[in-house]
């Protein structure tokens, strides 16, 4: 690769990396695999850097790379494991304006969806991506970008309820 190219990438990569991060959080709902996933996805550009049209589709490509290790990462069996040490649950402050806890009551109603359906709400409401943008990230039709959406927003609407009801 070229350094003008390397530096280019560089500046993209720094630009994009918390972008693609905390959509891959919102993904998966974990931070470390969040960073994998961010981590992965740039690499996967870098290697296609000079084939990819830098003028129109990086982002796109970024976000298809992304979502791509979000799903593959939840395909793994060791990664479904999870070990939850229950003294660091008690230690947990709430937060008293309130922020915190329902940004953790959205992650994990996003938690509670397929795959399919979180990426769709994902990239169209956390990344602003327009329904074209979101059907070729995922590789659907529009179509499918509208059903899925759908579905999911009606799923997380009755999730946060549920957990409104057992909150009060």
């Amino acid at each position: 690769m070229k350094a003008s190219d390397e530096a280019e990438f560089t500046e993209f990569a720094t630009a994009m990396i918390r972008r693609l991060r905390r959509t891959a959080y919102l993904m998966c709902g974990d931070w470390h695999r969040a960073e994998d996933a961010a981590q992965d996805a740039l690499v996967k550009v870098y290697r296609r850097w000079n084939r990819i049209d830098r003028t129109h589709g990086i982002n796109s490509y970024a976000h298809q790379c992304l979502i791509t290790s979000v799903l593959d990462q939840s395909r793994k069996p060791w990664r479904r494991e999870r070990l939850v040490d229950s003294d660091d649950l008690d230690r947990a402050v709430p937060d008293p304006a309130g922020t915190v806890d329902n940004r953790m009551l959205v992650v994990e109603a996003l938690a509670g969806l397929p795959p399919s359906q979180r990426a769709c709400v994902v990239l169209r409401h956390y990344s602003d991506l327009s329904l074209e943008q979101t059907a070729a990230v995922l590789g659907i039709g529009t179509g499918g970008v509208k059903s899925q959406t759908s579905r999911a927003l009606s799923r997380l609407r009755e999730l946060l309820d549920q957990t409104e009801r057992s909150a009060s």
